[in-house]
């Protein structure tokens, strides 16, 4: 198995830049110099995407940006001691020693193991500091290599859910036992990181204790009779935990990764007081929705951010379904005509899509009725099944909404009760918006139901029976008797309204959903914006197309607007903005918000309220002259299902102009610019670099 690291991957005593940003870019060249990457853009973005999650930085002047990327072809290392020291966002300073953990997007478990090691060697202060104290590349690649030997080391002898053994002197009284998860969203290194400063922490307090990570590597679920005998729980995590009723009842101290990081001892001794207090907070039998069921400790989240948890989870769950059926429907368009989903008169109300497939087979294609818009032969049967396959993905669309919502609530009880209620809303045309109550009181349902101590006889039967059953009939028989009436009817208004837009109306309409698009690009109100379009689009009404249009269009602006600025004056940025500048041409082309984010994270003032106002130009102008999208994604490669394509196309131009020379006069009042050198002469001779890892990366 090649090495994760090797003296190309090793900058000593370099000054990477003066932001976290210009770091990670230089990292991400190294890995991409070494052929261990095929984009060092695509990975800087991934990299600084996980990095707007939650800072790297770790306490004692470390820092460990690290992502999953599909530009990662072999698990990498890269390292820098930086001078001068660069903020990740530690709380006690900047970093002088970076690691760069870059994971192939599906990544083998040996090589993830290997890098969950490293992440654990970082807590250990004589690894740290014999990295200080390297005189050479090799130096370090040498000490690398030792902690992530597969030899077991002392202190990590122990599988991941293994118990730590008692100290040899018996104890006089029985030793308290914790049970402990840890889990972040990449799953490679706060994960690992967590779990053993927390094992440390529990030794030097005389607790046994025993940890499940729920990482990248695997997860080894703990024993069920640890958990049992377990005094209390401690979920050190950053997203939800797989299979939380397993821990029902347990006293319960909840925080992200970072706090069990920082704060380890404190978390050991919470969780003693909780053992000892009848009144401690427990994990509710439900699953996930323990979450909600209270505010959680220092590090937790409050009721707003769960709310927001629980929607951002449907909402990531249902895109995939909105990108595959949206994109099928656009070439069902492309090969078959925009008549291909109108009704055909002698099919009985099918669609003439629905027609041709059920009547028609590949190898016998009669002529498609003679009708404008509408196309015959071999190509009008490819974009009938085209047409047919998408319309099928569409119909999961408010399902897999309400379905994961529930989902996030109260885990896997809540999928079936959320699913049905979708399915429901979608049946009495409550549409989107039930979806997303529905999902809701589906969760919540489960949640409750799941807290009920029913008898041991029938408690096996509560997750897969007595839970999913019951929910659903409160939820659905909610959705029918109470709400999907109102619903459908505002639903029916809001069409009614949409379709009826013209002038000030529609300029306003494109003006909030181009600033929401260029908000946080790709955060919670970018993706209210973009849920708001794709839910109206299996309508396929002027006004639900016309807002697609305006969506896509506003959310192309930022990446565009930077890589303008960057062009036209790259004094006022450094190297590694102006690579990002090139590749976020592209990435703005195919309606990748997240292009811009680079820029957004190193200088959010000047920057976001600049692409806003871009956006907001660009949505104006798209929504005013009702120009129709049919796809969902795709930017300009989509131009076959865009209606008025070179309008649309000179708004996005607008747009980026205007945000662009907006962030270019923002840079350039109030702030020195940086200097311009050619990217070939950035002087890294201190950093033992090799020659060719300082070019840029092609895009």
């Amino acid at each position: 198995m090649p090495a994760l690291i090797t003296t190309d991957l090793v900058a000593l005593d370099a000054d990477l830049g003066a932001d976290k940003g210009a770091v990670v870019r230089r990292l991400a060249e190294l890995v991409a110099a070494a052929g261990r990457a095929t984009d060092a853009d695509a990975l800087q973005t991934d990299v600084l995407a996980r990095e707007a999650q939650a800072a790297t930085g770790l306490p004692g002047g470390i820092a460990i940006p690290h992502c999953r990327s599909a530009a990662v072809t072999e698990a990498s290392l890269a390292f820098a001691r930086l001078s001068p020291k660069v903020d990740f966002g530690a709380p006690d300073g900047p970093a002088d020693l970076a690691f760069l953990i870059a994971a192939p997007a599906h990544g083998d478990a040996d090589h993830l193991t290997l890098l969950t090691a490293l992440a654990r060697a970082l807590v250990r202060p004589e690894f740290v500091a014999s990295l200080r104290a390297a005189a050479s590349d090799e130096e370090i690649v040498r000490l690398v290599d030792e902690v992530v030997s597969p030899a077991p080391e002392p202190a990590a002898a122990a599988s991941p859910a293994a118990s730590v053994p008692a100290t040899a002197a018996a104890p006089a009284a029985p030793r308290k036992s914790v049970v402990v998860v840890s889990a972040c969203p990449t799953g490679i290194a706060h994960t690992y990181m967590a779990a053993d400063k927390l094992t440390a922490a529990a030794q030097a307090a005389g607790v046994d204790i025993h940890v499940e990570t729920q990482g990248s590597s695997g997860s080894t679920p703990l024993d069920p009779a640890v958990i049992r005998a377990a005094d209390a729980v401690i979920f050190a995590v950053d997203v939800g935990v797989r299979d939380q009723h397993r821990f029902a009842g347990k006293p319960l101290v909840q925080s992200g990764t970072k706090r069990a990081i920082n704060e380890p001892d404190v978390m050991i001794r919470e969780a003693l007081a909780a053992a000892d207090d009848p009144n401690a907070r427990r994990v509710a039998g439900g699953g996930a929705g323990a979450e909600a069921a209270a505010s959680s400790s220092a590090g937790g989240a409050r009721t707003g951010s769960e709310i927001r948890r629980w929607l951002l989870t449907g909402v990531s769950y249902m895109i995939p379904f909105v990108a595959a059926g949206g994109l099928l429907i656009a070439l069902g368009f492309l090969f078959g005509g925009y008549q291909i989903v109108n009704a055909d008169p002698s099919g009985e109300g099918l669609s003439f899509a629905r027609t041709w497939v059920l009547n028609n087979s590949f190898f016998d294609l009669p002529v498609a009725p003679d009708l404008e818009g509408l196309n015959g032969g071999f190509l009008g049967y490819l974009g009938a099944v085209f047409t047919v396959l998408g319309q099928a993905a569409f119909g999961f669309l408010v399902p897999a909404l309400a379905g994961y919502i529930a989902y996030a609530i109260a885990d896997r009880p809540g999928i079936a009760p959320g699913f049905v209620v979708g399915a429901v809303s979608v049946t009495l045309d409550a549409g989107f918006l039930g979806g997303l109550i529905g999902g809701i009181i589906a969760g919540l349902a489960a949640l409750w139901i799941s807290r009920w101590k029913l008898p041991t006889g029938v408690r096996g039967l509560q997750p897969v029976v007595i839970i999913p059953l019951l929910a659903t009939v409160i939820s659905s028989g909610l959705m029918v008797v109470v709400l999907a009436r109102p619903l459908a009817a505002a639903l029916s208004g809001m069409g009614d309204w949409l379709n009826g837009l013209s002038g000030s109306s529609a300029i306003l309409l494109g003006i909030i959903l181009g600033l929401m698009m260029c908000f946080d690009l790709g955060g919670p109100v970018n993706k209210a914006a973009y849920l708001f379009a794709t839910a109206g689009l299996s309508a396929q009404t002027s006004g639900s197309l016309v807002i697609m249009a305006t969506v896509m269009a506003a959310g192309m602006v930022p990446p565009l607007a930077m890589a303008l600025s960057t062009a036209l004056r790259p004094k006022l940025y450094t190297p590694a903005e102006r690579d990002n500048g090139k590749a976020a041409w592209l990435l703005g082309l195919s309606f990748i918000s997240e292009g811009a984010i680079p820029f957004a994270a190193a200088d959010p003032l000047r920057v976001i309220p600049s692409m806003m106002l871009g956006g907001a130009t660009t949505g104006a102008i798209v929504a005013v002259a009702g120009i129709e999208a049919r796809a969902p994604h795709g930017g300009v490669f989509v131009f076959f299902a865009i209606t008025s394509f070179l309008v649309w196309l000179l708004a996005i131009v607008v747009g980026a102009i205007v945000g662009g020379i907006a962030v270019t006069v923002a840079k350039s009042i109030g702030r020195p610019k940086v200097e311009e050198v050619p990217e070939d002469a950035v002087d890294l001779a201190h950093a033992h670099v090799p020659t060719h890892a300082t070019q840029p990366a092609t895009t």
